[in-house]
């Protein structure tokens, strides 16, 4: 194995492993009364509420993929929405395993399979997740807006600084357009085919300016969070305790949830360790807030995992003639 292999390999073991030590010690951790009580709430977990909630987290990603068209559209590019549907759903398996790489994936599916540059289909990626990313913001803000006090008390107590994301942002930004730079400057060969690339991943990003229907983009955009939010709003309601809590403390949990799962695979073990202390934070058990954090984890994760495996099954099969 080589040292290239080597890092890609821990890339996978390194966040997977960190999730399996997280669930490892949350459980070794509580007492026997604690873990009897968690699995209690699990057990007796309103089917139809998580029933409720997969159909929000459903719509949410055949929004995404409906929406990527508004994207690809100034390019001239019109792929099936099926394929788009199934690029959405294989990323986001995808990101289970290596995080971040979804995306990677879903420029180089939709090359694939509708003949798209990898370079304008990710640059149109780019575009999306910043949109997201105003998105998750506005969130924050209504969040914080809230819940002030108590928000801003828990994410100095948990080390969690939104603001470190936002300039992490804007450094990448400013190297992109370093990089931009650079390269169009260049008159080496080497630096003509990164030129070529960044040219198409320019192009890509740039679509989100010349769309023809930038209002049903912005439509789909908000739908997407309101279901985000709302898949979130309905598990409330399988456990009795937490079924009390207000629309601010459950966007509090989707604030901290968001930032969690970019810690480990999925935020596997993290997530509901996150969900669960944040709740015990507002006064609410720590059983009780574990047993939402694992119900809405392994709802949506069970979701990808179906969903996502169907698409690699079937996106080869449905293209067999291209």
């Amino acid at each position: 194995m080589n040292k290239k292999q080597l890092i890609k390999l821990l890339k996978v073991l390194i966040p997977l492993g960190l999730g399996i030590f997280l669930i490892y010690y949350s459980l070794s951790s509580a007492t026997p009364e604690e873990r009897a009580t968690l699995w209690e709430n699990i057990k007796k977990a309103d089917p139809i509420y998580i029933f409720i909630s997969l159909i929000f987290g459903f719509l949410s990603h055949f929004s995404r993929a409906y929406r990527w068209q508004y994207l690809l559209e100034p390019m001239g590019y019109k792929p099936n929405l099926s394929n788009r549907f199934m690029a959405v759903m294989a990323a986001y398996l995808a990101n289970l395993g290596i995080p971040r790489s979804g995306e990677l994936l879903r420029g180089a599916l939709l090359t694939t399979y509708e003949d798209i540059p990898f370079e304008k289909g990710f640059g149109t990626i780019i575009s999306e997740r910043i949109a997201d990313f105003v998105m998750l913001l506005l969130v924050v803000a209504i969040a914080i807006f809230m819940q002030t006090d108590l928000l801003l008390t828990y994410l100095k107590d948990q080390n969690i600084n939104p603001l470190y994301t936002v300039a992490f942002l804007i450094v990448a930004v400013g190297g992109i357009y370093i990089g931009f730079r650079i390269v169009k400057n260049s008159k080496s060969g080497f630096f003509l085919k990164i030129k070529k690339f960044m040219s198409g991943l320019l192009e890509g990003m740039r679509s989100i300016l010349h769309m023809k229907h930038k209002t049903a983009f912005i439509a789909h955009t908000l739908f997407i969070w309101i279901m985000y939010v709302m898949m979130f709003w309905v598990v409330k309601f399988t456990i009795p305790e937490i079924s009390t809590a207000s629309l601010g403390i459950i966007l509090a949990a989707f604030v901290i949830g968001s930032f969690s799962i970019s810690v480990t695979n999925g935020g596997i073990g993290v997530y509901p360790i996150t969900i669960g202390a944040l709740f015990v934070f507002f006064g609410f058990s720590k059983e009780g807030g574990e047993a939402f954090g694992w119900i809405i984890w392994g709802s949506q994760t069970l979701l990808v995992i179906v969903l996502g495996a169907l698409s690699f099954i079937l996106l080869p099969v449905l293209n067999r003639n291209k």
